[in-house]
């Protein structure tokens, strides 16, 4: 954006596109004091010129790979909406210094940035908006097989982590446990040469002696229904097996501790399955990708929190599939009951790394705010399998103490743990207490998901998570 003496752009694009406008771009942006600010932009209306509209799109004096690029795809999405554009040219001022994989990878952060811009939710509108634009060209970062292939892997990952958005958006009456294992078996019917689907019943759960998931459940009027999907490459030797368990609550009133006051957000606990949704997106991107040399087992033990006459009362004692004996000192403290049995079962499975993830407590918003999950782990290099995936996919994710001398406060008189301990260090007791049902000779992983899950200002969902577990699970592929 630096100018000459004559006030004209010295960056040769700007500078060209200056003089077909007859100088109108650099007398604007003065006028404006457009400096390229990250989340700035200018957008001039062009009566008499090829395009209808040029505007000027800021991505900092550093622009962060992949993050910056996908912020502008979606800066130019919210740009091709408020001018009801059908069709967007995008090019970077600055490509020049890009390597070939750098302007490839730009490439498919601006597409993925695009796409999930210009998206919206409108199926419980009764008159949806829909979407004007269908072509963005991106230029000057390169053609061939090579970027059609990123291209590719951005539509299949944005494709999901849609999906996952319309999962978490759609209410609890329509989105019932029984909803989501029906959207789970979808998927591994649509991908059926690597993907099978087993979903349990309330009874075959109770022969596995799910007391702790259950117990949950007991109240509603909804059954459960406990979710296994499978990805298995259709060849070639496997050489790693994963899970991928999440929390599955497709509505939370807290039981008997219902959630009540300012701030317990009763009414956006249809959100309390995002991390099913992140596995359930995950399963839908591998579905098409088709990695080969690994297997990933996708875990959800789905129910809702109700309270009724059948219900979890606090005080009760409930037994978990290892055997450990809970007081349920909160019926509130309940995702983390849920994943107990589901933790168990992953293990059953014989695979060598877990990565759970559950919108589990609000002590993870209150540390961490709304844009960035909290992840515990006793793994250094899973940590660094996770962290490196993630800074790929441009979400945010930062590594928590699990500090066992705070397992104190989840000591029961009267069963071996309770499942909740006090306001203090909540995030991390909470953590502490899954891991009491992961077996010692298997990599885990807890994410934290309850900020980043949801847009409170735009009240919707982001898909959170989706795209760093595929990556993740291609780095254990390759």
């Amino acid at each position: 954006m630096s100018k000459d003496e004559n006030s004209k752009f010295q960056n040769s694009i700007l500078k060209k596109l200056d003089g077909l406008l007859g100088g109108m771009l650099a007398e604007v942006s003065s006028e404006e004091d457009f400096t390229g600010k990250a989340g700035k932009s200018m957008v001039l209306r062009l009566p008499s010129c090829g395009s209808k509209r040029v505007g000027l799109i800021g991505l900092g004096k550093t622009a962060s790979y992949p993050a910056s690029f996908q912020r502008l795809g979606e800066a130019v999405a919210a740009a091709s909406k408020t001018a009801q554009a059908n069709s967007v040219a995008i090019i970077l001022a600055s490509s020049e210094d890009l390597s070939n994989e750098s302007k490839l990878s730009t490439a498919s952060a601006i597409a993925s940035g695009t796409v999930l811009g210009i998206y919206e939710d409108g199926r419980y509108k009764s008159e949806p908006r829909k979407p004007k634009l269908n072509s963005v060209d991106i230029i000057g970062l390169g053609t061939g097989p090579e970027l059609e292939k990123k291209l590719k892997y951005a539509e299949n990952v944005s494709s999901a982590i849609i999906f996952g958005r319309e999962l978490v958006n759609s209410p609890a009456n329509v989105l019932t446990p029984a909803a989501l294992a029906a959207e789970a078996s979808n998927i591994a019917s649509l991908y059926s040469d690597v993907l099978s689907a087993n979903i349990l019943s309330a009874e075959q759960c109770k022969e596995l002696k799910m007391g702790s998931y259950l117990g949950v459940a007991a109240a509603s009027a909804n059954p459960p229904h406990f979710i296994h999907l499978c990805y298995k490459p259709s060849s070639g030797p496997i050489k790693t097996k994963l899970a991928l368990v999440g929390k599955g609550l497709t509505f939370d009133s807290g039981g008997y501790n219902i959630k009540t006051g300012a701030g317990c957000s009763i009414d956006i606990m249809k959100t309390d399955m995002g991390g099913s949704a992140a596995v359930l997106g995950a399963a839908k991107a591998l579905g098409q990708i088709k990695p080969p040399g690994v297997e990933v087992h996708f875990i959800v033990a789905s129910c809702e929190n109700m309270i009724s006459g059948t219900g979890m009362r606090p005080g009760d004692i409930i037994t978990a599939s290892n055997g450990k004996t809970i007081e349920v000192n909160n019926t509130d403290a309940e995702g983390r009951l849920t994943l107990a049995d589901a933790l168990v079962y992953a293990c059953n499975q014989g695979v060598d790394k877990i990565v759970d993830l559950a919108t589990l407590t609000g002590a993870c918003i209150v540390a961490l705010g709304p844009s960035i999950a909290g992840v515990f782990t006793p793994s250094d290099d899973l940590a660094k399998e996770v962290f490196e995936a993630s800074e790929v996919s441009g979400e945010k994710f930062w590594r928590m103490p699990l500090e066992e001398s705070y397992w104190e406060s989840m000591k029961s008189g009267v069963a071996d743990m309770v499942n909740t301990g006090g306001r203090q260090g909540g995030a991390i007791t909470a953590a502490l207490f899954l891991k009491q049902f992961v077996d010692e000779k298997v990599q885990w992983m807890h994410i934290d998901l309850a900020g980043p899950v949801w847009n409170d200002k735009k009240r919707v969902a982001t898909g959170f998570g989706i795209a760093t577990l595929v990556e993740w699970v291609l780095k254990n592929s390759s």
